[in-house]
């Protein structure tokens, strides 16, 4: 049995409000949830076409096999980097003419395992093994109207592709549930000067990775309240009517991060050749959104985590743009006291 993907019915309206325009395709994005019943899609969104390539693709007898991966890749990282928590690029669509309808399956695994390569690149955050690591791809034939849903494991590169349900509902995220995080953020990252090859790129990774460590480790208090992974997060309001609904729809969430190691652990001190450092301060707000179907405190709690993971290291990413691409080996140090 294929996985189930519960779908709002503006994204079936999008779809088919997209226009060849003379082209033999168009792809673009899904958005939404996973679960580990079924999966939500709550929005889609067109791959802009290259400037340079609006000629090319009026080519009549254009395949699949053309299709740029590269760009198409780059704009599912650039839309993952503006998800809010809890939302992730489930998969990909793409409408194509009639002459195309069986000429897709081949092109469409490849950009979907390219796509999960280069958005987990960058991660501060690992997979869980009972994590759903299914992605959808999704055909519509322009001429029929025929649709072909499947879905393939992202983390099995021998994975072939599995038949999944299609389902349009309306409302789909009206009642689901926003969690507001501030973190505090007091990063220092040490340069090394006794490695030519170690960048101001890796630095920073390895400093942030060492944070990450943290805010996983980190005890999260919900409304105040220390909660089992396993419990409902709606327990205790589920019960209630009236106006107390409308408070069930947003939770304060706050973190507090160990200060010491586990007893088990021996703390040993580090001395480090440094030709200078980074110093990361600033508040990051954070939100994550979690369906409504009985939400488990674990499962919001991971959203509100990689929300601060992610926000931390794309902000990082910004920030240092300029310098990654053009890092001169001087000493230097530096404080961002604005992330």
């Amino acid at each position: 049995m294929g996985r189930t993907y519960i779908v709002e019915e503006t994204v079936g309206q999008y779809l088919s409000s997209i226009n060849l325009q003379g082209k033999p395709f168009v792809s673009g994005l899904l958005i939404g949830q996973c679960s580990s019943q079924k999966d939500y899609v709550i929005l889609a969104t067109r791959t802009p076409p290259k400037e340079e390539q609006n000629d090319k693709v009026k080519q009549p007898r254009a395949k699949l096999d053309n299709l740029d991966e590269e760009w198409a890749t780059e704009h599912a990282s650039q839309v993952s980097r503006m998800l809010p928590g809890g939302l992730v690029v489930l998969g990909i669509f793409i409408i194509t003419t009639l002459e195309l309808a069986d000429d897709f399956q081949n092109a469409l695994r490849r950009l979907i395992f390219s796509m999960e390569k280069s958005m987990s690149r960058k991660r501060l955050w690992d997979v869980t093994e009972d994590e759903v690591s299914e992605r959808v791809t999704l055909h519509i034939c322009s001429s029929t109207k025929k649709i072909s849903c499947r879905t393939y494991d992202v983390q099995d590169p021998k994975s072939s592709a599995r038949p999944a349900d299609w389902k349009y509902q309306s409302r789909v995220s009206a009642s689901w549930l926003s969690l507001d995080c501030t973190v505090h953020v007091n990063i220092h990252i040490p340069l090394s000067a006794t490695s030519v090859s170690y960048t101001l790129e890796k630095n920073t990774k390895s400093g942030l990775t060492r944070w990450a460590k943290q805010i996983e480790n980190g005890v999260y208090l919900i409304n105040g309240q220390v909660k089992g992974n396993d419990c409902d997060l709606l327990e205790g309001q589920k019960k209630s009517r009236g106006n107390t609904q409308a408070t069930a729809h947003s939770f304060d969430v706050r973190v507090l991060t160990q200060l010491l190691l586990n007893s088990d652990h021996r703390s040993t001190a580090t001395v480090q050749i440094c030709s200078g450092s980074v110093n990361l301060r600033g508040n990051v707000k954070c939100r994550a959104y979690i369906h409504s179907n009985r939400p488990k405190v674990k499962d919001a709690v991971q959203a509100v985590k990689r929300d601060i993971l992610n926000t931390v290291a794309d902000r990082c990413e910004i920030l240092f743009e300029d310098l990654l691409l053009n890092e001169i080996p001087e000493k230097k140090s530096m404080t961002i006291n604005k992330l």
